[in-house]
């Protein structure tokens, strides 16, 4: 096999990664070696680490060449780049080396299944085709299957379309046996979900269609990934060209989260109920892992695909991932909370409790751009509430981001218009909080570049980038009408 394309992205990421200073990326949200990184592959548990592969073009900071980036960490935190595992090198994937997942095999190899975009164009659409092919490797190099493509353009349903046929999600039954979900855009232009089985990851047949869209989320479903939890079944994709539906789904490309019954050995699910994955601005393309102690954690790509082409200013990388987040289901919901790893990065802690928070309020101690903060906030009067609470962040005179929650309509929104943002980029986003209480808890995780904000214990999270320059690290509370809050504040440093 040519090798000539491969070595060529291996020798220029080694190079070209020395030219990103650690402190030009983030500090614990995974960024791509060099150029380009949007949807995570692979997210695995292989040889005693965590491998996590993600589309990729080294060459530069735009959507390009699609290859396969990789790194591994022992924490989900801290990342060590190994060489690029794939470029588009062959006649069925010239097109990109697009997303797919990974699975071990028997004889201990890891097996990763991708799809492929050939150098054939339909002549009715002028869109290549989407195959899906295999490589395996030892969790350092790979080898693209003899074999491939394991799943043709051919192996869809009649009249579903073959240029929309991507993103196998892998995995292994009781059995040893392999299914792999894809997804595909029927006739009806929707989104579908198609299931294959194989006996040994390499001779695939369809088996069924898993799931029709029939135009109620959004048009085509991308990235879809399939699991139990707590019982339940768990259905995540990544649906574009959505409409809203008052403040649980977004414009554009958004992510929803089916759970229903799920019936192993006739292989059906039934959904029950749909929700956001996350109502912020910048998450797309989730993907999930089952780690050695048996915990379901999920990745995702930082970013909305539709203001992927914005730059403030120009940097030598583009593109992160989420903080991993660990799953569990409470109340028929999906329920996300930052991996507890992440509490090892703790120090500095500062607390305050019982804070009379009426107009304008600082606290010493209060600050930084690499935090872990939870506030409790609540009425001072509950016979008086008061209207609405704003917490502002990566402050300083001229920028800031701010959450507003207006306690009357139950309503948070996530800001960002002011954070530094030169274009009309999205940059605002409201959600409206499921759980009606007093007390509103809110734990924010910043980390130089973005925002995560994990609502009432993970019930909803909220996600975007920063676009602020670094000295802008104040924060500042405000209250129109008089609240209480608790702060446990700490900052996040290797």
């Amino acid at each position: 096999m040519d090798q000539t394309l491969l070595n060529r992205a291996i020798e220029y990421e080694k190079e070209h990664e020395k030219s990103i200073s650690p402190e030009e990326r983030p500090l614990f949200h995974l960024s791509p070696r060099s150029g380009w990184l949007n949807d995570p592959n692979g997210f695995s548990f292989y040889k005693g680490q965590y491998h996590l592969f993600y589309q990729y073009n080294p060459y530069n900071t735009v959507w390009g060449p699609m290859h396969w980036g990789h790194a591994v960490s022992h924490d989900l935190l801290h990342w060590e780049y190994l060489p690029c595992v794939m470029a588009p090198d062959q006649d069925y994937d010239k097109g990109g080396v697009f997303s797919g997942s990974a699975v071990t095999l028997d004889d201990g190899r890891q097996l990763l299944m991708y799809t492929g975009v050939t150098d054939d164009i339909i002549k009715t659409n002028n869109q290549a085709n989407q195959v899906q092919c295999v490589a395996t490797g030892d969790g350092l190099t790979y080898t693209k299957y003899e074999g491939n493509p394991v799943i043709s353009y051919t192996d869809i349903p009649e009249g579903s379309d073959p240029s929309d046929f991507r993103d196998p999600k892998i995995w292994r039954r009781e059995d040893g046996s392999f299914r792999a979900i894809c997804a595909n855009r029927p006739a009806d232009g929707s989104g579908q979900i198609l299931l294959y089985e194989s006996p040994d990851g390499f001779n695939w047949k369809f088996s069924k269609i898993f799931l029709s869209n029939e135009s109620r989320y959004g048009l085509m479903w991308e990235c879809p990934d399939f699991f139990t939890l707590d019982g339940k079944g768990v259905l995540l994709m990544s649906p574009m060209d959505m409409l809203p539906e008052g403040f649980e789904f977004h414009n554009g490309n958004g992510n929803i989260c089916f759970l229903g019954k799920y019936d192993y050995d006739a292989e059906t699910f039934e959904p029950e109920g749909v929700q956001a994955i996350d109502s912020g601005i910048d998450f797309y393309a989730s993907q999930t892992m089952l780690s050695p102690d048996g915990r379901r954690i999920m990745i995702g790509w930082m970013q909305n695909p539709d203001g992927s082409s914005y730059r403030v200013v120009p940097r030598p990388w583009y593109g992160q991932m989420t903080v991993p987040r660990e799953l569990s289901i409470k109340d028929g919901r999906l329920i996300q909370q930052p991996i507890r790893e992440l509490e090892a990065l703790r120090k500095n802690e500062v607390i305050y409790r019982d804070v009379l928070v009426d107009n304008e309020c600082r606290l010493e101690g209060v600050k930084g751009r690499t935090v872990d903060m939870t506030v409790r906030i609540r009425p001072a009067d509950p016979e008086h509430p008061y209207h609405k609470f704003i917490l502002r962040f990566a402050m300083n005179g001229d920028y800031y981001t701010q959450l507003t929650f207006r306690y009357k309509e139950n309503v948070l929104k996530l800001d960002r218009k002011f954070s530094g943002s030169r274009r009309a980029v999205i940059n605002q986003r409201r959600c409206l909080v499921r759980k009606r209480s007093q007390e509103l808890k809110l734990r924010v995780i910043l980390d130089r570049f973005s925002v995560e904000v994990f609502i009432n214990d993970g019930d909803q999270v909220m996600t975007a980038l920063l676009y602020t320059e670094m000295s802008a690290d104040n924060m500042m509370f405000f209250s129109d009408g008089a609240a209480v809050i608790d702060v446990d504040k700490y900052d996040l440093m290797d």
